[in-house]
């Protein structure tokens, strides 16, 4: 199983941004993060300084949203979505975009991700894919 380091993400998503902008062929993931990339304007900048990003911290306590964090968590919804995993996920998102564009429904699944992997991290159990998909269910208004 693939486990990147910190560096490493950034890197990929910094260099994906960068071959994006010079119109280079992008491979596999690096598509979908550009596009993620785009969505956030915020965070354009920061991808254009790769050195600065990779050492960049980003704290709660400094008010701080980890914008790598962020980004990758789309990429993790974009890609349960593309494989229905956990079973029950696209199905879910589908009824959000029913009440919301497609950015909108990605940061509604975005927030139940995190809050179960939060949960998660602090009992320091595995993920609950019941209550990620109900908190999911429950933005969608099911």
């Amino acid at each position: 199983m693939f486990n990147p380091s910190r560096e490493q993400v950034r890197r990929f998503f910094c260099e994906s941004w960068r071959k994006h902008r010079e119109r280079l062929v992008l491979e596999g993931a690096e598509s979908i993060a550009a596009d993620l990339i785009e969505q956030h304007p915020e965070y354009h900048a920061l991808m254009e300084n790769p050195e600065a990003a990779v050492e960049q911290e980003f704290t709660p306590e400094n008010g701080q949203m980890n914008p790598f964090l962020h980004l990758s968590l789309h990429l993790a919804i974009a890609d349960q979505i593309s494989i229905d995993q956990p079973a029950g996920i696209r199905a879910a998102y589908h009824a959000l975009r029913k009440r919301f564009d497609v950015h909108e429904a990605e940061h509604a699944i975005l927030e139940c991700l995190g809050e179960v992997l939060w949960r998660a991290q602090r009992e320091g159990t595995a993920i609950d894919a019941n209550q990620y998909l109900d908190c999911v269910r429950r933005a969608a208004g099911n």
